[in-house]
């Protein structure tokens, strides 16, 4: 107890220097300006306040923080609502030459170096859940099966969780729980009445899950996860302190203010 270098900067300044990072992406050194301060106090300082914000968790109402995808999911099945579900990748910097991994980040999608988080979100695109991060290669219905989320549904109470194509597979291993767009039957040759059907049932599944993508939105929104620059091994508690902000904001805006 006591002992180690003394901090220059106490809780108060270390908090707010970590949030401007976090949501406008200031670099060590033009945050050390302003704090006046050393480059390397400033990295301390985030470095011990980041992994408390992402283990905060996500907001739901005042004094109820979900932290797991558990707890997420017992959540869901508590209240009723449904979640939607999507994957989202970061750009990350490549490796460095000469790395066993280095062809691990690229992304099969984007063909770009990146890492990829799994949103959860409620219907109306509040944030419930951010993972950790996995390498851009990684596709989103392994992401989801490292998460446990086939189990956790399977056990859990009956919810409804919809996804898009990149999760397809998933509805028969969980009873039907997560929902996704109607597979094509016809590759070649498909009657018109079908086209005309497959075309409305797919849109009708994409504007109930759009409001996923609003969420994310406003997650890309905060510099940090717009691009990294930094190490990749500090991109899980990145994503899961901004999505507890994020949340956070969320939930603080439908609260209403206290009549005068």
């Amino acid at each position: 107890m006591g002992a180690g270098a003394k901090h220059q900067l106490v809780f108060v300044d270390r908090l707010p220097a970590t949030l401007v990072h976090l949501r406008h992406g200031v670099t060590h050194d033009v945050l050390a300006c302003w704090f006046s301060v050393d480059r390397s106090t400033i990295t301390r300082a985030i470095g011990e306040v980041r992994p408390l914000l992402a283990e905060r968790g996500c907001t739901v109402a005042a004094g109820v923080r979900l932290r797991t995808l558990g707890d997420v999911i017992d959540y869901l099945g508590v209240t009723g609502e449904t979640g939607i579900v999507d994957g989202t990748e970061i750009r990350v910097r490549r490796p460095a030459a000469g790395r066993k991994d280095r062809d691990k980040f690229i992304s099969g999608k984007s063909k770009q170096n990146a890492v990829k988080t799994m949103v959860l979100t409620d219907r109306d695109g509040r944030v419930l859940f951010c993972s950790p991060t996995r390498p851009g290669s990684c596709a989103d219905i392994t992401h989801a099966r490292e998460l446990r989320l086939v189990r956790l549904l399977a056990d859990g109470p009956a919810v409804e969780i919809l996804a898009d194509a990149g999760y397809q597979g998933l509805g028969a291993q969980t009873g039907g729980r997560v929902v996704t767009p109607p597979h094509r039957k016809f590759k070649e040759n498909a009657p018109e009445w079908y086209e005309e059907m497959h075309e409305r049932q797919r849109k009708a599944h994409s504007s109930r899950r759009i409001r996923v993508e609003h969420g994310i939105a406003h997650l890309k929104n905060r510099r940090a996860l717009a691009r990294h620059l930094g190490r990749r091994e500090h991109m899980s508690d990145i994503v899961q302190a901004v999505a507890g902000l994020l949340s956070h904001q969320q939930t603080a805006d439908l609260i209403p203010p206290r009549q005068m």
